[in-house]
């Protein structure tokens, strides 16, 4: 088998993991290979505009190569993710810009142009994800919409291919990302072998908003949303129809729907709904709850409809969700999806 390169892609202020993990998914595939008597299938060069020291968020530098003259055709290339000069997303400077361009639009171009996290920004700073479909931190998500109106953004996806084109979320997830390209290259065994040898998940069950339950109750303060949700949050577990949400706040349901709409993009009964849920996720994180408890106090009346919200929503059962995240096994009983 031909020896494939990864050039990994860094500058001041990447993420440390952005890089790491997925240069370690491709060494220990490596480490695979050679266990089992055959030659690495992975070359690794990290490399960054200028070269050099490259300092990370983490506070830790690495090594980097210039930013190669010569084509990159049949290559991976893979951007980390990392901050701007303001703390913000990534910009990369326009030499930057114009080698990125050139080596994936070349005649004889990448195999796979990739990025990281917020390494999305610089791809679509390039103009490279112009209509195709792309993924980034649930953090940014909103932010690369807005900036690059032409991109199709997807808000929950763990890694996103569109043609040649590979984005991931955030951080961990493009250690998912590089397993991905192990099995396209290699096949199921030798990515589930180097996933193992990783202590890793072969493939994460649900997308990146099992991670960010809060994201859409995030509202101006002294709004009407702010004001509904505050009304709201002692009595989740209550039957509260939308005429007696809008007479708690002296509104006509119109005027109510309107209101929490234009600040939360949610109407009430959908706030209603995401606080329940972000309800019963604080429960299952602080320890053992029976899923009829949940459904009770978390206010969804019933074991199905919980269940029902949480694959809806987060792509996962409770069940799924408490491995992840509780304290201790939080639900007590069986689950059936």
């Amino acid at each position: 088998m031909k020896t494939i390169d990864i050039w990994l892609l860094v500058y001041p202020g990447f993420v440390l993991l952005d890089a790491s993990g997925p240069a370690q998914v491709f060494a220990s595939a490596n480490d695979e290979a050679c266990a089992a008597g055959q030659a690495p299938p992975y070359r690794l060069h990290l490399i960054a505009p200028g070269g050099g020291l490259m300092n990370s968020t983490a506070g830790l530098s690495l090594q980097a190569q210039p930013l190669p003259r010569r084509s990159l055709a049949g290559a991976t290339l893979i951007v980390a993710g990392g901050r701007g000069a303001q703390g913000g997303a990534p910009h990369a400077d326009a030499a930057t810009l114009r080698w990125l361009r050139r080596v994936a639009l070349a005649s004889a171009p990448l195999q796979r142009c990739c990025a990281v996290c917020t390494g999305a920004f610089l791809l679509a700073q390039a103009g490279l994800l112009d209509g195709r479909r792309a993924v980034t931190h649930w953090l940014d998500v909103a932010a690369l919409q807005a900036q690059y109106p032409a991109l199709q953004v997807q808000d929950d996806a763990i890694y996103v291919r569109d043609g040649s084109f590979y984005t991931s979320a955030g951080i961990a997830a493009g250690m998912d990302l590089a397993l991905a390209l192990v099995e396209q290259d290699l096949g199921a065994a030798a990515a589930l072998a180097t996933a193992r040898r990783l202590v890793l998940p072969y493939r994460r069950a649900g997308g990146q908003r099992q991670f960010s339950t809060e994201l859409q109750l995030q509202v101006a303060p002294g709004g009407v949303a702010a004001r509904l949700a505050d009304w709201l949050r002692p009595r989740l577990a209550l039957l509260t129809p939308i005429p007696q949400m809008a007479a708690a706040l002296a509104l006509s349901e119109r005027s109510l729907h309107r209101h929490v709409r234009q600040e939360t993009g949610l109407t009430p009964a959908q706030l209603l709904l995401q606080m329940r849920l972000d309800h019963a996720c604080r429960l299952l994180e602080q320890g053992r709850i029976s899923l009829k408890q949940l459904a009770r106090q978390s206010g969804f009346a019933s074991e199905y409809n919980l269940r029902r919200a949480f694959v809806a929503r987060l792509g996962v059962l409770p069940s799924a969700y408490a491995e992840r995240f509780g304290t201790r096994c939080a639900v007590q009983g069986a689950e059936k999806p």
